[in-house]
Protein backbone atom coordinates (compact mmCIF):
# COMPACT_ATOMS: atom_id res chain seq x y z
CA UNK A 1 0.00 0.00 0.00
CA UNK A 2 0.92 3.59 -0.44
CA UNK A 3 0.72 5.60 2.41
CA UNK A 4 1.48 9.24 2.68
CA UNK A 5 2.99 10.93 5.63
CA UNK A 6 2.56 14.53 6.17
CA UNK A 7 3.37 16.86 8.86
CA UNK A 8 3.12 20.84 9.99
CA UNK A 9 5.90 22.07 11.57
CA UNK A 10 4.59 21.95 15.01
CA UNK A 11 3.67 18.45 14.29
CA UNK A 12 6.61 17.14 12.81
CA UNK A 13 7.80 15.88 16.09
CA UNK A 14 4.82 13.85 16.91
CA UNK A 15 4.81 12.43 13.65
CA UNK A 16 8.61 10.81 14.30
CA UNK A 17 7.81 9.42 17.26
CA UNK A 18 4.28 8.05 15.11
CA UNK A 19 6.67 6.47 12.55
CA UNK A 20 9.01 4.99 15.03
CA UNK A 21 6.39 3.46 16.79
CA UNK A 22 4.68 2.05 13.68
CA UNK A 23 8.06 1.53 11.91
CA UNK A 24 7.07 -2.39 11.89
CA UNK A 25 3.82 -1.41 10.37
CA UNK A 26 5.09 0.90 8.29
CA UNK A 27 8.04 -1.18 6.78
CA UNK A 28 5.59 -3.54 4.79
CA UNK A 29 4.58 -0.75 2.38
CA UNK A 30 5.43 2.03 0.17
CA UNK A 31 5.83 5.77 2.15
CA UNK A 32 5.70 9.06 1.12
CA UNK A 33 6.35 12.49 2.38
CA UNK A 34 6.72 16.01 1.82
CA UNK A 35 10.06 17.34 2.14
CA UNK A 36 11.43 17.71 6.03
CA UNK A 37 8.50 15.09 7.22
CA UNK A 38 10.34 12.64 5.16
CA UNK A 39 14.19 13.52 6.01
CA UNK A 40 13.07 13.32 9.78
CA UNK A 41 11.38 10.41 9.41
CA UNK A 42 14.32 8.54 7.48
CA UNK A 43 17.05 10.02 9.98
CA UNK A 44 15.06 8.82 13.31
CA UNK A 45 13.93 5.12 11.88
CA UNK A 46 16.08 4.79 8.29
CA UNK A 47 12.73 4.24 6.56
CA UNK A 48 13.02 4.28 2.76
CA UNK A 49 10.99 7.34 1.99
CA UNK A 50 10.25 8.50 -1.22
CA UNK A 51 10.22 12.38 -0.45
CA UNK A 52 8.31 15.70 -2.33
CA UNK A 53 8.81 18.82 -2.05
CA UNK A 54 7.92 20.55 1.01
CA UNK A 55 4.13 21.56 1.49
CA UNK A 56 4.72 24.86 1.17
CA UNK A 57 6.78 24.45 -1.85
CA UNK A 58 3.96 22.04 -4.02
CA UNK A 59 4.76 18.78 -2.15
CA UNK A 60 0.94 18.67 -0.68
CA UNK A 61 0.06 18.65 -4.35
CA UNK A 62 2.25 16.36 -5.61
CA UNK A 63 0.46 13.94 -3.23
CA UNK A 64 -2.79 15.11 -4.22
CA UNK A 65 -1.80 14.05 -7.72
CA UNK A 66 -1.21 10.36 -6.64
CA UNK A 67 -4.75 10.63 -4.70
CA UNK A 68 -6.23 12.14 -7.79
CA UNK A 69 -4.58 9.48 -9.93
CA UNK A 70 -5.48 6.12 -7.49
CA UNK A 71 -1.65 6.08 -6.78
CA UNK A 72 -2.76 6.72 -3.47
CA UNK A 73 -3.99 4.59 -0.50
CA UNK A 74 -3.94 6.00 2.81
CA UNK A 75 -2.68 9.87 4.01
CA UNK A 76 -1.76 10.69 7.48
CA UNK A 77 -1.67 14.06 7.76
CA UNK A 78 -0.88 16.11 11.41
CA UNK A 79 -2.40 19.40 11.27
CA UNK A 80 -1.80 22.03 13.36
CA UNK A 81 -5.14 23.56 13.70
CA UNK A 82 -3.52 26.45 15.60
CA UNK A 83 -1.10 28.31 13.06
CA UNK A 84 -2.14 29.72 10.12
CA UNK A 85 -0.70 28.06 7.11
CA UNK A 86 0.60 30.20 4.13
CA UNK A 87 -0.54 27.05 1.59
CA UNK A 88 -4.16 26.25 3.20
CA UNK A 89 -5.68 26.46 -0.21
CA UNK A 90 -3.63 23.40 -0.94
CA UNK A 91 -4.25 21.20 2.24
CA UNK A 92 -8.04 22.08 1.38
CA UNK A 93 -7.41 20.91 -2.01
CA UNK A 94 -5.47 17.67 -0.64
CA UNK A 95 -8.26 16.95 1.51
CA UNK A 96 -11.00 17.28 -0.70
CA UNK A 97 -9.26 15.31 -3.24
CA UNK A 98 -9.54 12.47 -0.44
CA UNK A 99 -13.39 12.99 0.11
CA UNK A 100 -13.94 12.39 -3.89
CA UNK A 101 -10.99 9.79 -4.36
CA UNK A 102 -12.68 7.53 -0.94
CA UNK A 103 -8.54 7.47 -0.09
CA UNK A 104 -8.60 7.21 4.05
CA UNK A 105 -7.09 10.51 6.11
CA UNK A 106 -6.11 10.89 9.17
CA UNK A 107 -5.28 14.49 10.56
CA UNK A 108 -4.42 13.68 14.08
CA UNK A 109 -2.42 11.21 16.28
CA UNK A 110 -5.82 9.25 17.46
CA UNK A 111 -7.05 9.14 13.98
CA UNK A 112 -3.56 8.23 12.29
CA UNK A 113 -3.08 5.20 15.40
CA UNK A 114 -7.05 3.86 14.09
CA UNK A 115 -5.83 4.10 10.83
CA UNK A 116 -2.29 2.45 10.96
CA UNK A 117 -3.67 -0.43 13.31
CA UNK A 118 -6.43 -1.03 10.49
CA UNK A 119 -3.49 -1.05 8.63
CA UNK A 120 -2.13 -3.92 10.50
CA UNK A 121 -4.90 -5.91 10.97
CA UNK A 122 -5.40 -6.35 7.24
CA UNK A 123 -8.17 -4.00 7.07
CA UNK A 124 -7.34 -2.00 3.80
CA UNK A 125 -7.30 -4.90 1.24
CA UNK A 126 -10.44 -3.58 0.33
CA UNK A 127 -8.36 -0.75 -1.71
CA UNK A 128 -6.83 -3.71 -3.88
CA UNK A 129 -10.02 -5.17 -5.00
CA UNK A 130 -10.75 -1.72 -5.88
CA UNK A 131 -7.62 -1.31 -7.80
CA UNK A 132 -7.86 -4.69 -9.31
CA UNK A 133 -11.37 -4.13 -10.12
CA UNK A 134 -10.41 -0.70 -11.78
CA UNK A 135 -7.61 -2.35 -13.80
CA UNK A 136 -10.78 -4.91 -15.07
CA UNK A 137 -12.44 -1.82 -16.47
CA UNK A 138 -9.60 -0.82 -18.59
CA UNK A 139 -8.92 -4.03 -20.18
CA UNK A 140 -13.02 -4.40 -20.59
CA UNK A 141 -12.68 -7.89 -18.66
Amino acid sequence: MNIALIAHDEKKQEMVRFSTAYKHVLQKHSIYATGTTGLLITEETNLPIHRFQSGPLGGDQQIGAMVANDEMDMVIFFRDPMTAQPHEPDITALMRLCDVYLIPLATNLAAGEILIRALERGDFQWREVVKQNKKDKEMNI
